[in-house]
């Protein structure tokens, strides 16, 4: 880091030696913009992004975080807290699903000190760095000085001691079953098998942590709040194990002050062998050789996408946000010692060769994450899509939200929507193409026998009736409906490409489905009873209910595939962006009743002071790009931008609501760049407002899209005109194909909206009832 600190200094000596050159923006590598912190200020009532400061590679199969929270708190770190109870290897990818394989470490100094209330240490943000490739913080209460730099499935661990004889570090395998062994006096080692649901009898975290200074004694217990110091020999009465509810350690140093003790710590879901093999990723390196490599993957990663002519606070919010995007999934899969690809089955607990990854809820993601990942890092999702037929041919079932397996959260069947968009643009290795397209086809008349939120809970209403009704029993009726149709046009357009003829007539006819839902009188999506007549009564500001996390005003749009079909249902184009208008017009009143309580999500909706506009959930998220499809380009263009400017910012409370798994932030990124996906697995992105002067996409197959927007500045945020590869482009979308191979954008941005551009016919993107696929 201080050699950065050196670059900033040299380029002020060469400003002031009197260059004459036109002066040159210094940027930073991109890593130096993240903020690790960004949505950490967050807790139960009220979110503001819900996040932890992983400390981790790209997609890395572990992360580590400072723990602030007890043991089992989904909310493991947050900004407020004043003390910390260990560093913790996690796999959360929210708080609201909580954690699995966890365990954590924790230096102290004196006696004792092994559970986590007696070894938590105040601490302040002064003195806490944290980036995604390295966290420090001062242990105030230890006078200790921790240190951390990840790999993919280990990490290195520097903690700099006082002079003391007590010094020593608490290795915490956590309760529900644990087991911690001393190998010898420099290696610990052990399983944890606490979790939150989604793992087979059998999950165990195994893992392995080895000191470079041996011990001078060992505390071992399986109750450490009951724990009474015993034995200070090397192996204390009972053994050198110990397996129980809740397996502790203690392993002990003398220090004189300044010394640092180096902990290397690997895991694995595999074996215990396996876990050996993972801390081979760290081998015999020095803590600043593990954390240079891992700064340089932060930065090969982020710097796919170059940004530039912006202002520092931009800076760092995209590149926070594009941190955010790069984290999940995450891997599980583990190399062997003769470099094979295998991971332990989180859905039928064996092991087995091939990808898998997990930790992310498509009801969330399909929006925008994974056609994030299909335009820049496609290798990465191709992996992905490896790991989901794996994951089919291990359960019967796409995962709709996994962590690490089946987890019973949200509603819809959005894995049809990232298994589609990766197979129609090429992404899917060939050899699972027909693997996916037989899952996403099973999954339309099945749920999962113990997670209902796996497959389509009431498919058997849905394939008869053409809806799920709203008094059958089955709650969030009229968003499953919505997004169950919006799916099965994605399967459809995978039928033309297979030359499956039939089944895609049968699915483009089930695609108009969310025509049953729409109430002519209200202008809105509405629950409707299994007679055909709609619930009575009916507000459209109600929460939940017929919707998920959310009300008709949200959820009416969720008609991502055929934006004219809703159109024409409203009473045409103009009539639609009227409805549009209305929603950041009529004022955030809300109905809980629903609930019994306002959850956080409506909270989130109010303070952002956008009407009925709920941009912390991701229903609503698309929106505003919906005015490209009524021939109004400039109002999306001035939403994107007003959204962008308030609701984002690098900085603790810097989201509007939950980053969930990347895809809060994902929207930030596209829209960032000036286009967005309103419909994955469609070939085309609606076109927004670019925020940069100049971005540059380096996708990872070598091509190059270029971006941009000269003289673009806050009070531009109006498209005047746009070239494609030195072409006019009038229209409102961006083909897939012309991105694909790489491509020159040229923005000219003006103060005031161009309400000629934009408006024909021809400029409209697809959509289903109006338009063929281009």
């Amino acid at each position: 880091m201080k050699r950065y600190a050196f670059s900033a200094v040299l380029a002020l000596l060469l400003a002031a030696c009197g260059a004459t050159s036109q002066p040159r923006e210094q940027l930073l590598p991109p890593v130096e913009y993240v903020t690790t912190l960004m949505g950490t200020q967050s807790d139960y009532s009220f979110s503001t992004g819900n996040t932890y400061p992983a400390i981790a590679l790209p997609w890395g199969m572990n992360f580590w975080t400072p723990q602030t929270g007890k043991m089992g708190d989904g909310w493991t770190y947050t900004y407020g807290a004043h003390t910390i109870r260990g560093f913790k290897q996690t796999h959360q990818p929210s708080p609201w699903i909580n954690d699995y394989g966890q365990f954590a470490l924790m230096p102290v100094r004196g006696g004792d000190k092994l559970d986590e209330e007696s070894r938590q240490s105040w601490f302040s943000h002064q003195s806490e760095t944290a980036r995604p490739y390295y966290y420090s913080v001062y242990l105030a209460d230890h006078d200790i000085r921790a240190e951390i730099t990840p790999t993919e499935r280990a990490a290195v661990m520097r903690f700099t001691f006082p002079e003391s004889a007590e010094s020593g570090v608490v290795i915490d395998a956590f309760d529900r079953g644990s087991r911690i062994e001393i190998v010898d006096d420099r290696t610990v080692a052990g399983y944890t098998t606490r979790n939150s649901g989604g793992v087979p009898g059998n999950f165990r975290n195994w893992f392995v942590v080895r000191f470079d200074k041996p011990f001078t004694a060992v505390e071992l217990t399986d109750r450490p709040t009951r724990y009474k110091a015993g034995s200070r020999a090397l192996y204390p009465e009972g053994g050198k194990t110990v397996v129980g509810d809740h397996a502790v350690a203690k392993v002990h140093f003398a220090t004189v002050r300044g010394e640092q003790v180096i902990a290397r710590v690997a895991s694995s879901f595999i074996s215990a062998e396996q876990a050996l093999q993972n801390l081979k990723e760290v081998g015999e390196a020095s803590f600043e050789e593990v954390c240079d490599r891992a700064e340089a993957r932060w930065n090969e990663v982020l710097g796919a996408i170059e940004v530039s002519g912006g202002s520092l606070d931009e800076y760092r919010t995209f590149y926070s946000c594009l941190y955010r995007s790069v984290l999940f999934p995450r891997k599980f899969y583990e190399i062997t010692a003769s470099g094979e690809v295998v991971h332990y089955s989180p859905y039928n607990g064996e092991v087995l060769p091939g990808y898998m990854y997990t930790d992310t809820g498509f009801w969330d993601t399909f929006r925008a994450l994974f056609p994030l990942l299909n335009l820049v890092y496609p290798s990465v999702n191709a992996e992905i899509q490896a790991g989901l037929a794996n994951a089919w041919r291990e359960s019967g079932f796409l995962p709709e939200w996994a962590s690490p397996g089946h987890r019973g959260c949200m509603v819809g069947n959005n894995s049809a929507s990232v298994v589609s968009d990766a197979i129609l643009k090429g992404i899917t290795p060939e050899e699972d193409v027909e693997t996916l397209y037989e899952a996403m086809m099973s999954g339309r008349g099945k749920v999962h026998p113990e997670v209902s939120s796996t497959g389509r809970l009431g498919h058997e209403y849905y394939n008869t009736l053409g809806y799920v009704p709203y008094d059958v029993g089955i709650n969030e009726n009229v968003a499953r409906s919505l997004e169950y149709a919006y799916d099965d046009w994605c399967i459809a357009r995978v039928a033309r490409k297979l030359g499956r003829g039939e089944d895609a007539a049968k699915l483009e006819q089930a695609a108009m489905n969310y025509r049953n839902l729409f109430d002519a009188e209200t202008r809105l999506m509405r629950g409707r009873n299994a007679d055909g007549t709609f619930q009575a009564p009916f507000s459209p500001y109600k929460w939940g209910d017929a919707f998920t996390e959310g009300n008709a005003w949200h959820y009416t749009w969720s008609v991502f595939h055929d934006p004219e079909g809703l159109a024409t249902l409203m009473g045409g184009r103009e009539a639609f962006a009227q409805m549009l208008d209305s929603v950041f017009v009529v004022p955030p009143i809300y109905d809980d009743s629903y609930y019994g309580f306002r959850i956080h999500e409506i909270t989130e909706m109010q303070v952002a002071d956008m009407g009925n506009y709920a941009h912390g959930n991701q229903p609503a998220q698309h929106m505003i790009y919906l005015y490209d499809y009524a021939g109004q380009p400039w109002k999306a263009q001035w939403w994107a931008r007003e959204v962008m400017d308030r609701l984002y910012r690098a900085r603790p409370d810097g989201y509007c609501g939950d980053e969930d798994n990347g895809q809060t932030s994902a929207w930030y990124v596209f829209s960032a760049l000036g286009f967005y996906p309103v419909c994955p697995a469609l070939d085309e992105y609606a076109l927004g407002s670019p925020l940069f002067g100049k971005a540059v996409i380096h996708r990872d197959t070598g091509a190059v899209i270029t971006i941009s927007a000269p003289g673009n500045a806050p009070d531009k945020r109006y498209v005047g005109s746009l070239t494609l590869d030195g072409k006019p482009w009038t229209h409102n979308f961006l083909p897939w194909a012309d991105l694909a191979d790489g491509a020159e954008l040229r923005f000219t941005m003006q103060a005031e909206p161009n309400r000629e551009r934009g408006t024909q016919e021809a400029d409209l993107p697809y959509s289903m009832s109006r338009s063929q696929c281009r």
